[in-house]
């Protein structure tokens, strides 16, 4: 596409404005019509010189794959055919949900050379997205024209969730600092361990762990850790229905889960046990079954990536029975949901309680920061007395909220049935340190 450019239009109000004045000098109208016809003759002539298709080189270099949250960086190189300098602007053509530093780019490219340009974006949604075109704009020679370009093929970006936590817990991991991820050492209980590593004495290690010749050989304390031999099964099943539309912190619920489910799935995986997941809502969206192996994490974060919540009632019994078929071995289910009606939190009740005797059923439940809010200003006041009538009620009906919860997990906890009531931020450390009291406790 071709438009004049604001220079040109204000070169065109020049013999408009002197044709106002015909009124008073008539006889100037020869001297209008040649300034008007100069004109044209220019606008024409440059018109010729606007750059073709033709005379733009483009190419994009982007990675595939891209990190919800992180940085992810774009090289643009454009190349300029032509024997003059080109003026020119770029935007590229990038989701709405990304967040990027700098979406225009002005510049000058040299004549028969290329330029090379370098932004970062970072995805803040999970999913598949399309780069379609880049958007360039070339200017005329005498800049009075300016031609809208559309270069590059179109490129899939797969954004996948949040690693973080897991780079940062293998991190810890080998330092042996995982006391800063909020993880508690559990050991399993009796001699059914097999040997898995020497490391450095802590001081929540007991004497008899100590190996008293590596100790000699090294001058200073070491303790040998142990690990189960048992390859067990934990299976994630992760609601995508209306209760996990939620935000906490500009992400949803269902991200926490995510994050979370992944994070205790690496673990899990070290320790040779196998994982599987299912995501659901009104019908089973996507199954993995178990398996071991490192390289199935890969399987998972790739089978999760494009699954978004649904405004839309979760069939908790369709996905029961799904894995009721698919999975007979006895296993850890984990189920990450939330309860906001005696709806739901009946029928997550009723399901997972039936799973108890064939299966360890845990169930984890979201907490509400708005909920807890009214309570935490009511009982940070000196006295109740300083409270209007709203900020009371609006802590009176927290407060009933909050017990209904209570009781429903209790319920839960009654039956047989493993509990984690936690806010999503916090959700990570608890779930893997319940993951580790299991194994330590042989509950599997």
């Amino acid at each position: 596409m071709i438009v004049p450019t604001r220079q040109f239009v204000s070169l065109a109000l020049v013999p408009l404005t002197l044709s106002l004045g015909l009124y008073v000098f008539p006889s100037a109208t020869a001297i209008i019509l040649v300034l008007d016809f100069l004109l044209a003759i220019f606008a024409l002539i440059d018109f010729f010189t606007i750059p073709q298709h033709r005379h733009i080189t483009f190419t994009r270099n982007v990675r595939g794959v891209a990190t919800r949250g992180e940085k992810h960086p774009v090289e643009l190189i454009v190349g300029n055919r032509t024997h003059r300098e080109l003026s020119v602007h770029i935007r590229d053509d990038l989701d709405p949900t990304f967040d990027v530093e700098e979406d225009l780019i002005v510049s000058s490219i040299p004549a028969r050379s290329q330029m090379a340009y370098r932004y970062q974006f970072s995805p803040m949604r999970r999913g598949e997205y399309v780069m379609k075109h880049v958007h360039l704009m070339l200017r005329s020679r005498f800049g009075l024209w300016k031609r809208h370009l559309k270069a590059g093929p179109r490129q899939t970006i797969r954004v996948y969730p949040a690693l973080k936590q897991i780079s940062r817990f293998a991190m810890y991991a080998r330092q042996n600092k995982m006391s800063l991820l909020g993880l508690r050492r559990s050991r399993r209980a009796g001699n059914d361990n097999e040997f898995e590593r020497l490391r450095d004495y802590t001081h929540d290690d007991q004497f008899k762990a100590i190996d008293w010749r590596a100790t000699s050989r090294r001058l200073k304390l070491t303790v040998r850790d142990f690990q189960s031999n048992q390859s067990q099964r934990i299976i994630f099943m992760i609601d995508c229905g209306r209760m996990m539309v939620n935000e906490s912190n500009g992400f949803s619920l269902f991200d926490a889960a995510i994050d979370a489910a992944l994070t205790l799935g690496y673990v899990a995986l070290s320790r040779q046990d196998q994982v599987g997941l299912m995501c659901f809502n009104s019908q089973v969206v996507r199954w993995i079954p178990p398996k071991a192996g490192r390289s199935h994490l890969n399987t998972l974060v790739h089978a999760v990536h494009n699954i978004e919540p649904e405004l839309v009632e979760s069939r908790f019994d369709e996905a029961f029975l799904h894995l009721h078929r698919h999975c007979r071995k006895r296993s850890l289910v984990v189920v990450l949901s939330n309860v906001i009606d005696d709806r739901n939190a009946q029928s997550i009740q009723a399901q997972t309680t039936h799973l108890v005797g064939q299966h360890l059923p845990m169930t984890v439940l979201f907490r509400d920061h708005e909920l807890f809010q009214p309570i935490d200003h009511a009982l940070a006041q000196p006295e109740l007395a300083s409270l209007n009538d709203s900020s009371l009620f609006r802590a009176a009906a927290s407060a009933d909220i909050l017990l209904w919860r209570e009781e429903v997990l209790t319920n839960m906890r009654h039956a047989g049935v493993l509990t984690l009531d936690v806010f999503p931020e916090n959700l990570t450390a608890p779930l893997i340190n319940e993951y580790l009291r299991i194994k330590a406790q042989m509950l599997l």
